[in-house]
């Protein structure tokens, strides 16, 4: 049972790297200058759907070398930035920008934060107007006899 056990790890370290993303094909880039800089731009902006802190500038996964070769292709093919964004938000959603669009369903990512950190403030400056009001007022004369001759009487039973 032990053997058919090592057998089967053996095989399985064996095939590991066959079941591994093959690595991307190199980069191509575009035979004109200021087509390729746009593209590199571009490539700062839009975020990889796999690693998803990374840029697909920076992303040695598949998707994003297949991303850079989908902005290389529809530059070439003259189609704007703002046309080439539009594209990749209908195929994967706002998240693909570092930089998604403000609108109603984004709303939250852009001013959650600081509707979440004017919340805090709220709450903090309320309960710290409770605190001062909930002070204890001084002591009338009466009440500091009264308090002398309770600590007087402790100290006498000690």
């Amino acid at each position: 049972m032990r053997r058919a056990a090592a057998l089967f790890a053996a095989a399985l370290l064996a095939a590991a790297p066959a079941l591994a993303e093959p690595p991307p094909a190199p980069d191509r880039p575009l035979a004109d200058p200021a087509q390729e800089a746009r593209a590199r731009a571009l490539f700062g902006d839009i975020r990889c759907v796999v690693c998803q802190h990374e840029s697909i500038a920076d992303s040695p996964a598949g998707i994003a070398a297949d991303l850079r070769g989908l902005v290389r292709e529809q530059i070439a093919e003259g189609k704007t930035d703002a046309q080439i964004r539009d594209d990749l938000i209908r195929r994967y959603g706002d998240y693909v920008l570092f930089r998604p669009p403000v609108r109603i369903g984004t709303w939250l990512l852009w001013f959650g934060p600081f509707a979440l950190a004017a919340g805090a403030g709220v709450v903090l400056v309320l309960r710290s107007r409770r605190r001062g009001a909930g002070e204890a007022a001084p002591l009338t004369p009466e009440e500091e006899r009264a308090l002398a001759a309770l600590t007087a009487e402790d100290e006498a039973e000690r």
